[in-house]
Formats: C-alpha cells, sequence, structure tokens
C-alpha cells in the first residue's frame, strides 16, 4: 500500500478546567508511512491517548488536520480501515471466545465463511485454540488481551492503533504479538502503538516518535536515536525530562 498511512499537520487539542486551558496536543505534526510499525511513546499524561482518539474519530481537534490513507479521520470512510486495541479492552465475558470473535465477524458484515476461517487462524495465531470454547470469565488477564486483539483484527484492517498491545502477557505471549505484527508488516499493514515496554518497541518498530506535553521532542528509527544513551529508555528518561525523576 503505497501513500501515508497517518499524517498529523498541526493538530492541536485544548480544553477548559479549573485552572485554565489544558493544551493535551500542540501543533503536532507527525508522517507515518503505510506499511510500517510506528512506536507512539510518551510519559503518563503526555497526549499519546488524544491523539490516538483524534485518529479514532473520538475527539474533534481544536485546530490542524489529521488523515489515514489521504482521508480525513472524520470521514467514515477512514474510520471503516482502522482496527482499535485500548489499553484496557473490554470484552462481553458470558460469551466464549469463539462467539466472541463470530459477534465480531457478523458487525463488520463478513460473510460466514470469512467469519469462520478468520476466527480459526486467529486463535490459532495467539495460542487460544484450547480456549475457545470456554467462556471469556475463565480468561486470564493475558488471555483476555489476545482475545480482544483477536477481535481487533478479525475485519483485517488496514491500520492498526494499539494502545499497550503487550500489556499483560507474559514473555510467551509478548514473543506472539510481535511474531503477530512483523506478520502483519509484511503483508503491508500499518501498526501504530504505544507502548510502555520500550525493549519491545525496539525491538518491533520500524521508527518512534516520543510526545511530552503535548509536543513531539524526538522521532526517529530507534537505533538512531539511542546514540550515547545505549538503550531507547535511557534516552526516553532524558528526552522527556523524567529521568530526574528517578535518579541516576
Amino acid at each position: 500500500m503505497k501513500g501515508n498511512g497517518i499524517e498529523m499537520r498541526g493538530l492541536t487539542v485544548t480544553y477548559a478546567s479549573r485552572m485554565g486551558t489544558v493544551n493535551a496536543l500542540s501543533g503536532i505534526n507527525l508522517t507515518v508511512p503505510s506499511g510500517s510499525v510506528f512506536g507512539f511513546l510518551g510519559p503518563n499524561g503526555a497526549g499519546k491517548t488524544t491523539a490516538m482518539h483524534v485518529l479514532l474519530g473520538f475527539i474533534t481537534p481544536t485546530s490542524g488536520h489529521a488523515s489515514i490513507f489521504g482521508e480525513d479521520v472524520q470521514g467514515s470512510i477512514a474510520r471503516q480501515r482502522i482496527g482499535y486495541l485500548p489499553e484496557h479492552p473490554i470484552a462481553y465475558r458470558f460469551l466464549t471466545g469463539r462467539e466472541y470473535l463470530q459477534m465480531a465477524g457478523s458487525l463488520f458484515l463478513l460473510e460466514p465463511t470469512q467469519i469462520k476461517s478468520r476466527a480459526k487462524l486467529l486463535l490459532g495465531q495467539l495460542d487460544l485454540i484450547d480456549a475457545a470454547d470456554r467462556r471469556i470469565s475463565t480468561y486470564s488477564r493475558g488471555m483476555m488481551q489476545r482475545i480482544c486483539l483477536a477481535h481487533t483484527l478479525m475485519s483485517d484492517p488496514d491500520l492498526l492503533i494499539l494502545d499497550e498491545p503487550t500489556g499483560g502477557l507474559d514473555p510467551s505471549g509478548r514473543m506472539k504479538i510481535r511474531m503477530m505484527i512483523n506478520d502483519l508488516r509484511t503483508r503491508g499493514k500499518t501498526i501504530f502503538f504505544s507502548s510502555h515496554e520500550l525493549s519491545e518497541v525496539e525491538l518491533m518498530c520500524d521508527s518512534v516518535a516520543i510526545l511530552a506535553d503535548g509536543e513531539i521532542v524526538a522521532e526517529g528509527k530507534p537505533a538512531a536515536l539511542v546514540g550515547e544513551d545505549k538503550s531507547l529508555e535511557r534516552y526516553f528518561l532524558r528526552v522527556t525530562g523524567t529521568e530526574k525523576e528517578i535518579g541516576p
């Protein structure tokens, strides 16, 4: 898929509070090429979720513009091409994993044969075959994360927006997510994700942007950014000004 998966130009979001006007995003400019894995990083409260919510059409920016594959994010055509996994996903716990994916396929208007084949593929990729016919209420935290990711992938979206996709997963689960993301990249999908697991970011991302106080303070390939800091974590702490909070 050619062109840019995501573009933000002068993206600004402000809102009023009892303390005055808050700048959640301050003129963000960002380009994410199609077919890439892009890490969107920042400390809590930096504005990451706000930016994601603009892309999803949940929030209308105060000023500026955002587009997905050249389409304005406020348009339904753009939103139809997105799969979204929130930081704290919630599933219908009274359903089995298989029923949950079948419901998702129906909502996405997939054909019955497509629903069956997509569900089987995703359950296998995410190591959920043995739990497919158990109620989600019996799932562990990691299994819940994986079934919600499978739900996100049922429509085979062109763009995935993932908020902490490896949260709650053990090392084996994180490896499965990495393998899946690599496969999606190979298939030309665009992945835009936020994570505090910076070691995972270094392994998976083609490029990253680091946000602090609503502004992008660094952008580039992880290896090029790290330099003398020796790790993305140390670089992140320095450029976001949080290094002093934990000491040497």
